[in-house]
């Protein structure tokens, strides 16, 4: 179980603020490239699971990883979640032709058909997806992850802290948040919600 803080930031210029004031704290950027799976019928999202491939840092890297059974309340997200590093070159044909995921030797997509129904000779597309520039900061005891997500439709901040104990983490964001007057909200929809919804979060 994955469990986030999770607050969305107004706008860019509350972005810039917030890595401004971490930036004594910046331990890496990412930038990432997200695509989803599933079928032209929706047999994973019509179960509240997604199938997505991650590259990093133009392919160099590649992250498969099916989570399911999400909920986001009060700005706190968890997210049944299984991962696993993929051999980039391989997991790029997938994107080209989705039907070689199959192919892969990976526990993930075999749990994916297994639990999901997505047996031999069920058709996958690839949905697209989204880039995400994110800025990783050891701040306070906590890794904050503040995302800038490019979507077709727009761009959306975030402020996200992966914890254990994340009414203790979102206190600790809040208070530095509203001492520096920065705007947010708690997210209420997450990335691949707003991508399949195809408009930004109000």
């Amino acid at each position: 179980m994955e469990v986030e803080v999770k607050l969305r930031l107004k706008d860019a210029s509350a972005h810039k603020q917030v890595t401004t004031l971490l930036s004594p704290f910046h331990v890496k950027t990412l930038h990432q490239h997200n695509l989803f799976f599933d079928t032209p019928t929706s047999s994973l999202s019509s179960q509240r699971a997604v199938l997505r491939l991650r590259f990093f840092d133009k392919d160099a890297r590649c992250i498969v990883s099916l989570k399911a059974k999400p909920t986001l309340v009060d700005g706190v997200s968890r997210v049944e979640e299984d991962e696993e590093e993929l051999d980039p070159v391989a997991a790029k044909d997938c994107v080209e032709n989705p039907a070689k995921l199959y192919d892969i030797d990976s526990r993930v997509v075999r749990r994916a058909r297994e639990e999901f129904g997505l047996e031999n000779g069920v058709v996958l597309v690839c949905l697209g997806g989204f880039e995400n520039v994110r800025e990783v900061y050891d701040w306070r005891g906590l890794k904050l992850e503040v995302d800038e997500t490019k979507y077709a439709f727009g761009i959306s901040y975030e402020v996200e802290c992966e914890t254990e104990n994340p009414e203790e983490a979102k206190r600790v964001l809040e208070e530095f948040l509203n001492e520096n007057g920065i705007v947010y909200v708690y997210s209420e929809m997450t990335k691949f919600g707003a991508f399949r919804a195809g408009k930004l979060p109000q």
